[in-house]
């Protein structure tokens, strides 16, 4: 079996980010992680890409970027350009002329404006492929951020406790699948251009990219008309599935029990085997209209056993369970840890990110 380093799969591409925040530019380390050259180019009349300054308040102020812009900037190079300038210009061009890519994020006609779309760029460089990110399409200008999209396209109205206000997610999600959207769209784009010869064009919307990722909770409404809506963690087709309990020694799990099987070996771990044959909980479809009753057993039942000793168990009968982490404890883990991109910057302070690409590639 060959491995190969990702680090080399792109080590021949150029690839020009004109774009800024997250699902533009989290499209650019994707390419860096892979070894391509990736060139930032910042807006230099508004101090760079706006990240820089969205600093938690333990942050420095005076610090040149953010923990936030470290996040999606890793392994590029970054310059300051003007694009309005006719010389900083001059050196965006001369960049395209050998880039394979870029990834821009303009807001819809401001492209057009400055030249740097893909009908005035792919006259110099006819190879190019332009990725290229709107809001809500090319045919609608309005501007547009990750949380309205979570809040247009249902997201934040699904999240949360039943009795609770509807949640935002806690990371910038629309951008993330926007991000990954766009990469999809590149990587076919570029298998073409290796058959064709030719450029082209990618383009996705934040909006779109919301809609296609609502999955299951999208066909539910669509096909049996039933409204998805807060139910915390819990998830609307299969019980005991994200319910969550306390153990004997206070700690916080999830379960995960996906298939019959697995709730039989859960039940009996807990010494509750009498569920097993209990008519309300013979079958999914029954534990879910008798969730509220199966947790009530349950509750009490995880309480009696300490997390060690249940991990291990569930482990043994193969039943998906897992503590609630938060982040000190999330990186604690080595295998989290092997997931850590360290960057030097020219002053020689270490700062740190998270891997983007994971996947592994053999032979």
């Amino acid at each position: 079996m060959i491995s190969m380093d990702n680090g080399d799969v792109f080590k021949d591409l150029i690839v020009v980010e004109l774009a800024s925040v997250l699902a533009g530019p989290s499209v650019g380390m994707f390419f860096a992680e892979l070894g391509a050259r990736v060139i930032k180019v910042e807006n230099k009349k508004t101090g760079g890409d706006v990240t820089r300054t969205w600093k938690l308040p333990i942050e420095d102020p005076n610090d040149e970027y953010s923990a936030y812009y470290h996040s999606i900037n890793w392994g590029k190079e970054k310059i300051l350009l003007d694009l309005k300038d006719p010389s900083d210009r001059s050196e965006v061009i001369k960049l395209i002329e050998k880039a394979d890519i870029i990834i821009s994020n303009f807001k819809v006609g401001s492209a057009q404006k400055l030249k740097m779309d893909y009908d005035s760029l792919k006259n110099i460089n006819p190879r190019i492929i332009y990725g290229s990110i709107s809001a809500y399409g090319d045919d609608d200008p309005s501007p547009g951020f990750d949380v309205m999209m979570q809040a247009e396209t249902g997201w934040i109205y699904m999240n949360g406790e039943p009795d609770g206000p509807p949640v935002k997610m806690p990371v910038a999600l629309v951008d993330i699948l926007t991000g990954h959207q766009l990469k999809q769209g590149l990587l076919i784009a570029l298998m073409n251009r290796e058959k064709t010869g030719n450029g082209s064009r990618v383009s996705i919307s934040l909006y779109d990219a919301a809609i296609a990722a609502l999955a299951n909770q999208a066909s539910n409404w669509l096909n049996t008309g039933q409204l998805p809506e807060r139910r915390g963690s819990q998830h609307p087709n299969i019980a005991p599935y994200g319910d969550i309990f306390f153990t004997q020694d206070n700690i916080r799990v999830i379960l995960g029990t996906g298939t019959q099987k697995q709730f039989e070996g859960l039940c009996e771990i807990l010494n509750l085997d009498s569920l097993i044959t209990d008519k309300r909980f013979l079958t999914n479809s029954l534990r879910l209209h008798n969730r509220n009753d199966l947790n009530e057993y349950l509750k009490p039942a995880f309480t009696e056993i300490p997390f060690d000793k249940l991990f291990k168990l569930c482990q043994a009968k193969k039943v998906t369970i897992a503590p609630i982490n938060n982040l000190r404890q999330v990186f604690e883990n080595g295998k989290a840890q092997k997931l850590i991109l360290k960057e030097t910057l020219p002053d020689g302070r270490v700062k740190k990110s998270v891997r983007t690409v994971v996947f592994k590639i053999e032979s």
